[in-house]
């Protein structure tokens, strides 16, 4: 065997070789260790922050749902969500938003007709209705809505469950989160959150 070809084999050998440490260490070494970590300093985060009811894991306090009827209409003892553009609606594996421009005529009627139905529901008039009410987050997986469109909603539900709008109220003002650092965003309200507390709070509603 001549001089180039040795330096071929060793070559070849040395590129096996590296293939084969670099294939345990960062696809077998790396992902073990870091899974470790997570389970003991964030358990919860590492497990996809599963929300738990009544000992059935209902949601992720990371991922909206909608709380509607198989005919998809809005279930008036529940806390609506914002609309979602991804799949079918809050579908994790088409994360997406609409992607339609301010003036595309689909999203004008989408927000005419959500416009319509929140007024119906929740008996307000469309200029009190906020934006998030009305369009889709850019992941459409948002679990959150401004507190503006959680208060709206409070005395809807309560009719509904013959409750206390005040009790309600005081509901929603306990799951309120503060902007980020004080002044990021806006006071937001996590949807699947408040829905579990107010089916805790009454009972005999949680239908």
């Amino acid at each position: 065997m001549n001089a180039s070809a040795r330096g071929t084999g060793r070559q070849i050998w040395v590129a096996v070789r590296a293939l084969l440490i670099f294939t345990v260490a960062l696809g077998i070494v790396y992902p073990l260790v870091i899974t470790g970590i997570g389970q003991l300093v964030i358990p919860a985060q590492s497990n996809g922050s599963a929300i738990s009811y009544q000992g059935k894991v209902v949601g992720s306090s990371l991922i909206g749902q909608s709380f509607t009827d198989k005919k998809g209409n809005a279930l008036p003892q529940w806390f609506q969500s914002r609309p979602s553009a991804a799949g079918t609606g809050y579908d994790a594996g088409a994360s997406s938003g609409s992607n339609l421009g301010p003036n595309n005529p689909d999203l004008l009627k989408a927000i005419k007709d959500r416009k319509a139905a929140i007024e119906k529901l929740d008996g307000v008039s469309a200029s009190q209705i906020p934006a998030d009410a009305l369009t889709a987050s850019g992941s459409g997986l948002d679990p959150h809505i401004s507190s503006a469109y959680a208060l709206l909603q409070v005395d809807a539900v309560a009719k509904a469950r013959n409750i206390s709008a005040d009790d309600v109220r005081k509901l929603v003002e306990s799951h309120t989160q503060a902007r980020d650092l004080g002044y990021l965003g806006e006071p937001t309200v996590n949807v699947l959150q408040l829905n579990l507390a107010l089916a805790q709070m009454d009972p005999a509603g949680n239908k």
